[in-house]
Formats: C-alpha cells, sequence, structure tokens
C-alpha cells in the first residue's frame, strides 16, 4: 500500500476471478488503509520550499525565514542571515537558474552553524557530570540524529538546526548521556532528566516531526 496505489501479490496459479474476489472481500479494509496512508504522507510534509528563488521560505530553527537574492562581484554565493536569508549571487549567476546553487550554499552555511551551535551545548552541559566528548563531527545522515562512539566521539545531524533550539539541545544531550551510559537503560534516562527535566516533550517533537526533518534542505 502505497499513497493512491494498491498492490495485490498472489502465487501464480491463482485466478484472476479469486485475486478479485479477494480484493473485494477486503474493499473497505483497504478504503480506510489508503486514508490512513494518504494522511500521514501530507503530516509529512518536507520543512524545505521547492525552489530556491526570492521571497522562499527557508526553515531554520523551527521558523522560516524568507529568502533575499542579491547581486555581487564576489565568484562565490555568500549566506548572511539578520531576520532573513540573504543570498548573495555572483553576477555570472543572475540570469541562471541558481535555485541549486544557493541550496548548496545554505546547506554549507546551516553545517557551520551547527557546529558551533553544537559547541557551545557541549560547554553548557559537559561539565556538569563530566561527560566531555573526544571529537564533535557535524554529518549529512539519512537515518539517526546523533550517535556517540566507543571513543566518545559525537556525531549531530546537521538537519537539526532546522527544528526549534530545543531539539538539538535534547539531541546533543542525549549523546553526551551515552558518554557514561551506552544503552538506554533507566539509568541512562534519568541522567538525561538531570540535564533536561523536560526532555520527554523534546523527544516526543523529534518523533513526530522527524520524517519531515528528515527530507532535508
Amino acid at each position: 500500500m502505497t499513497p493512491g496505489k494498491v498492490e495485490v501479490v498472489a502465487p501464480p496459479k491463482v485466478s484472476d476471478h479469486k485475486i478479485d474476489q479477494f480484493v473485494r472481500a477486503k474493499q473497505q479494509w483497504i478504503i480506510e488503509a489508503l486514508v490512513k496512508i494518504k494522511a500521514k504522507s501530507q503530516q509529512h510534509k518536507s520543512f524545505a520550499p521547492d525552489v530556491y528563488a526570492h521571497g522562499a521560505e527557508i526553515p531554520y530553527q523551527g521558523t522560516c525565514y524568507p529568502l533575499v537574492i542579491r547581486s555581487t562581484k564576489l565568484k562565490r554565493i555568500k549566506i548572511e542571515f539578520c531576520l532573513e536569508f540573504i543570498a548573495h549571487l555572483p553576477e555570472v549567476l543572475v540570469s541562471q537558474d541558481h535555485s541549486a546553487d544557493i541550496k548548496e550554499a545554505l546547506i554549507r552555511w546551516m553545517k557551520k552553524e551547527t557546529k558551533s551551535r553544537v559547541e557551545r551545548l557541549v560547554v553548557e552541559h559537559a561539565h556538569k557530570k563530566q561527560l566531555f566528548p573526544q571529537t564533535i563531527k557535524i554529518k549529512t545522515q539519512k537515518s539517526r540524529w546523533g550517535s556517540c562512539g566507543i571513543n566518545n566521539d559525537i556525531n549531530i545531524n546537521w538537519l537539526l538546526i532546522i527544528a526549534p533550539p530545543e531539539i538539538l539541545e535534547y539531541v546533543v544531550v542525549h549523546e553526551l548521556c551515552h558518554i557514561r551510559v551506552r544503552n538506554h537503560s533507566a539509568h541512562f534516562w534519568a541522567l538525561v532528566a538531570e540535564h533536561l527535566p523536560d526532555y520527554q516533550t523534546r523527544r516526543q517533537w523529534l518523533k513526530k516531526h522527524g520524517s519531515s526533518l528528515m527530507m532535508g534542505l
């Protein structure tokens, strides 16, 4: 079952008539399932714009900000942020389709911003329980928000910069706590709660919106 599509898999010797009977018998279930799948697919809509053009809404820290494009004599796209994203576009690119180039520039900017914010969060939380990582890396991950290696290397998914600030903080604290406790036992969650008493609310936000967030910028 996929949005708007039903596929029936049957053994080669089963007749079309039998298959038709089977589908008719399951008709109500199929209709209800299609409705649920459609609703779920609409719920998990990407936060990102379809095209990175002047006026597009760029998601950042739980809010969307307008994209402003300005011409520049620089040779490379430069991104600035001050309650709006400003893409300084080289004059040679102005007449071209520059959506993909602006997207790449925004991703580079957001990765740097993520690294800076993660480092500040580590400084804020690590000393409380002596949870000091060996290294901090910002990665593009398609199925994980963060990880803590056996040598206490912390990896954080840069897409978290799109979410509200408290969500990035939750994931950073989560991985720091794995330096002390390598599993998800009651002891681990108690340690997380010492840093973030409301961690469950943040965790639920990530469960609810994680699929949309993982679609990327």
